[in-house]
């Protein structure tokens, strides 16, 4: 398959403190790429560099072989943990923003034809992710499985090629949790998309991606443990005979739940 996203050797520091060094690989378009390691190792900070909220101090890091745009684009979507969505706006109104700023930058609303066309645009978009019978209501009033749909609506009414998720499920009920799984799995194959999620469930990350990459760091000194970054020290395809397979330092490098960097 095509490489959609490619990084070469990126490094990322703040200051003295290096937070990933050596990072050099390859994600191929329609790939859903988990992404796991302990509280702390970078791997948020990585989701930062692929939406262009972060530039590497060193390294190249390139979309369809040309070097990433230095700001957020259209072509990236993005979900976090906690629910990114207006609350002051009803469920069509959160999806409609994106179309409206994108089409009218200067009134930061459509009209006519145009504002009709976004409308049922959006509409079909929340049908989509459940929220058809939800379509005036404001997120306090949604549950947060609800919400995080709301969400992933929002992020995908912009046609992204690439969605990034950040601990998207971490806060749900493990019921919900599970429906969640489905849905993301249906919308990643409906809408070919690259997927790429943190999260710090092991399990999840099996359960959902054809590829687990795991950050940790490679080297240690106590005298000065801000000196060395983390890396990709596991990188695993995943088939039918290996999902369910999780092999036991994979498992200890995810480690126990907690804030991502």
């Amino acid at each position: 398959m095509t490489a959609i996203l490619s990084f070469a050797n990126v490094w990322v520091e703040y200051g003295e403190k290096i937070v990933l060094e050596r990072i050099s690989l390859e994600v191929a378009e329609g790939a859903f790429v988990s992404i796991v390691g302990p509280s702390g190792a970078g791997k948020s900070t990585f989701l930062r560099l692929v939406l262009g909220q972060e530039a590497p101090r060193r390294g190249t890091i390139q979309i369809d072989g040309r070097p990433l745009s230095p700001e957020p684009g259209r072509d990236r979507g993005v979900v976090f943990q906690r629910y990114s969505v207006f609350p002051h706006l009803s469920a069509i109104e959160n999806v409609l923003f994106g179309l409206d700023c994108a089409g009218s930058p200067i009134r930061g609303r459509l009209s006519g034809p145009a504002r009709r066309a976004a409308r049922e645009r959006a509409e079909a978009m929340l049908v989509q992710v459940g929220l058809g019978e939800a379509l005036e209501v404001h997120p306090a009033q949604l549950s947060g499985g609800m919400q995080q749909r709301l969400a992933i609506a929002q992020a995908l009414i912009m046609r992204p090629r690439i969605l990034l998720l950040d601990e998207p499920f971490g806060a749900l009920d493990p019921g919900v949790r599970l429906d969640m799984h489905g849905l993301i799995t249906d919308l990643w194959r409906e809408h070919r998309l690259t997927i790429l999620m943190v999260t710090h469930d092991i399990k999840e990350a099996f359960r959902l991606g054809t590829r687990v990459v795991a950050l940790d760091k490679r080297r240690h000194d106590p005298t000065a443990p801000e000196r060395y970054g983390s890396t990709a020290v596991f990188d695993l395809p995943l088939d039918r005979k290996n999902r369910t397979a999780i092999p036991p330092q994979l498992a200890a490098i995810a480690g126990p739940g907690g804030a991502s960097v």
